[in-house]
């Protein structure tokens, strides 16, 4: 399903390649977040665009921190997740957090 989502924002967006979703733990993605953001701490989704042949990126978010975001926001686990998944799908299609980001998120929590 989640997967959908990503592959229908690339195409809306004129983008090409497939995007890989990966639900770690807290651990996992401490140790991305430290290796290529120096962020020593865990993070809830991270990306990483690929530039391959097939293949825009990878979007990797930590299940644990997704449950806690949930929580704290209000929503459901789906939700949250729903969301990152999102987020990372505009990072990987070249959006940096900003205005512009926030109004394409909205646009995309409605399909």
């Amino acid at each position: 399903m989640f997967e959908k989502l990503a592959q229908a924002i690339v195409k809306k967006e004129k983008g090409k390649g497939r995007v890989n979703i990966l639900i770690m733990d807290d651990k996992a993605i401490h140790k991305l977040n430290k290796k290529y953001r120096k962020k020593d701490k865990p993070t809830d989704v991270l990306s990483f665009h690929m530039g391959e042949e097939g293949t825009l990126g990878d979007i990797a978010i930590s299940k644990e921190t997704t449950k806690r975001n949930a929580k704290k926001y209000g929503v459901s686990y789906s939700q949250e997740l729903k969301r990152l998944i999102i987020h990372g799908t505009l990072h990987l299609l070249g959006y940096d957090h900003g205005k512009e980001m926030r109004n394409a998120e909205k646009i995309y929590q409605k399909l």
